[in-house]
């Protein structure tokens, strides 16, 4: 792998800036005709548009937030001959097609011309089952893409014959795909059904949609961060809540273990308030009391973010949402926590007045918004579940239990907000056995005896690490 000295950083054909890496490590400044463009945006919120070189401290942090996690990031420095650590060497590889609007290394393009088509199901299924080894197909002629997380997933593109397409030469992907994975037992349909419920109750969420390949299933989410223009597609610039709040990939959990202190909520809304409009704030909120409702424990800074153009920010659609009381051996624990508590069923009125005041918000408006949701999630979850069953991966076992999880949060939060005094009540949610997912620390509270029927375990296939 060829040592990088610099290496040009792109919006399409036009040069951004530059990264320098140097001894103590990668800085970037910005090209003085991006300066001057019409239109021109920052790379990020913490990085606006000066002649001043962004220093490796500030920088990053930033560039190691487009790379993917853990085992993926571990096989991907396997295939490349690279130490995980070297975010920008491997960024030179993979860096064409990124979260948001920048191709690293080489120019990006809006061409559909190289969209490579996928020959047959065959020929997926068995890119799906290679994916562990073999994130975004590394190593492959003309592939290079990145996504962030630790979820198994690749950048992918929609002819318009309906067939799915591998981007290649720096075409842009516009739908990103999602596999099924073993120790996320029926996460497919989790996922889908947590995001057209957020869309049925109003919030910004994104087109999915799901498909089979063989004995595989997988989900499909458009990007936002994506957009087609007289049959040309135009990447749109993006950051999560971790590049803007200037914080590696490793403490992107409020509680961890690096020494570096992980975003808060508190913060998170702050940043809202000082870089976007009201409605924004608002929205944020939406999505903060949404995974609440959702049992999402997994809402981390790097599950929020805000889309960047030469006008402004404006807080992007709400993304990776999963029940996780879907699964034995998942923390119940929240990714961030609202007035100090980190378990959703915990939470009562008095704690969503201390929240209110921790990121100044009106504490009967948000009151009445945990109630209107909650409600919504009431009327609306079983059709959620009706939407995600008609999809082409139809339906799944494990959706009785996220509906009856879901439905039991809601019933959980309404009674919080009735009842501001008391003991903490127990978990208001049936919690199925199936197959434990990555993120677990500590072993589920015993079951109460339910009548809800085990789900049958679906055939073992190859998969990552989720």
């Amino acid at each position: 792998m060829a040592s990088v000295h610099e290496l040009n950083v792109f919006y399409e054909s036009r040069v951004v800036g530059t990264i320098s890496v140097y001894a103590d490590g990668p800085s970037f400044s910005y090209a003085p005709e991006w300066l001057t463009t019409r239109g021109a945006f920052p790379v990020s919120l913490l990085m606006p548009l000066t002649p001043r070189p962004v220093p490796p401290r500030r920088f990053l942090p930033w560039a190691a937030n487009l790379l993917p996690e853990s085992s993926q990031l571990r096989a991907i420095g396997l295939q490349l001959g690279a130490a995980p650590e070297d975010v920008i060497g491997i960024l030179a590889e993979l860096g064409r097609d990124t979260a948001g609007a920048l191709s690293i290394g080489q120019p990006g393009t809006r061409s559909t011309h190289d969209w490579k088509p996928i020959g047959s199901e065959a020929e997926l299924e068995k890119i799906l089952d290679e994916l562990p080894s073999k994130p975004f197909l590394v190593g492959e002629d003309g592939v290079s893409m990145s996504l962030a997380g630790v979820q198994t997933k690749i950048g992918v593109a929609i002819d318009a014959e309906g067939r799915i397409c591998i981007p290649i030469n720096g075409a842009p992907s516009t739908w990103i795909m999602k596999p099924d994975a073993e120790r996320l037992y029926g996460g497919v349909q989790n996922e889908a059904l947590c995001l057209a419920l957020a869309k049925r109750l109003g919030l910004n969420a994104p087109e999915i949609t799901t498909g089979t390949a063989g004995r595989r299933t997988y989900l499909l989410v458009k990007r936002y961060d994506r957009v087609e223009q007289q049959g040309r597609w135009r990447r749109l610039h993006q950051e999560d809540f971790c590049q803007a709040l200037g914080k590696p990939p490793s403490a992107k959990y409020e509680s961890n273990q690096t020494g570096i202190p992980g975003p808060t909520l508190a913060e998170m809304f702050a940043t809202t308030r000082n870089a976007m409009q009201a409605p924004d704030i608002i929205n944020l909120l939406d999505y903060v009391i949404f995974n609440v409702l959702a049992c999402n424990t997994d809402a981390h800074a790097k599950n929020y973010s805000m889309m960047i153009s030469g006008r402004g920010f404006k807080l992007a659609p709400i993304y990776d949402v999963m029940c996780a009381l879907a699964w034995d051996h998942v923390t119940r624990n929240m990714a961030q926590k609202i007035a100090g508590k980190n378990r959703g069923e915990h939470l009562k009125r008095r704690h969503w007045q201390r929240f209110a005041a921790d990121v100044g918000l009106n504490a009967p408006r948000l009151l009445a918004r945990v109630e209107a949701l909650a409600r919504g999630a009431l009327a609306e979850t079983r059709n959620a579940a009706a939407d995600v069953a008609v999809m082409p991966a139809g339906a799944h076992p494990l959706m009785t239990q996220v509906t009856e999880a879901i439905e039991g949060r809601a019933r959980a939060l309404l009674h919080g907000l009735a009842d501001g005094t008391g003991a903490e009540p127990e978990a208001a949610a049936v919690k199925p056995k199936s197959a434990p997912a990555s993120r677990a620390k500590k072993k589920a509270a015993p079951k109460k005896k339910t009548t809800t029927a085990k789900p049958r375990r679906a055939s073992k296939v190859k998969t990552a690490r989720a």
